[in-house]
């Protein structure tokens, strides 16, 4: 296994960040009325994994790695949140939230798995 020297190392991360991209695709097609509400809401929380995670890899003791890798989960569940009312108000198709929360699934066990030894 290769030694693990900077967040770009990490699996967790490359994968928050694939699910990023997939979700700003998605909201792509999104009306324009949601530009500054749903859209941006989504994309702010989305994004904010993968910031968390490289924040938190930065960080000294495990306590403060924790904190940052919990808000990381944390933001992944409410883009599950915006993804499910997305779906609900038909901005998003149901194939299209069947992969896109396949990807939130991954992302979780990571996330789960690396805190694990954290706690």
């Amino acid at each position: 296994m290769a030694r693990i020297e900077s967040f770009e190392d990490l699996e967790v991360w490359r994968k928050a960040q694939d699910w990023a991209v997939s979700v700003y695709r998605v909201t792509k097609k999104f009306p324009s009325e949601e530009r500054f509400g749903l859209t941006s809401q989504i994309r702010r929380s989305v994004s904010s994994i993968s910031a968390n995670i490289s924040e938190g890899f930065g960080r000294q003791t495990k306590k403060d790695k924790l904190h940052f890798f919990v808000i990381a989960y944390g933001s992944a569940l409410e883009t599950k949140n915006f993804l499910y009312l997305a779906n609900r108000l038909d901005y998003v198709n149901d194939d299209e939230l069947s992969e896109l929360l396949k990807e939130s699934v991954s992302v979780q066990k990571l996330l789960n798995a690396f805190m694990r030894p954290l706690r």
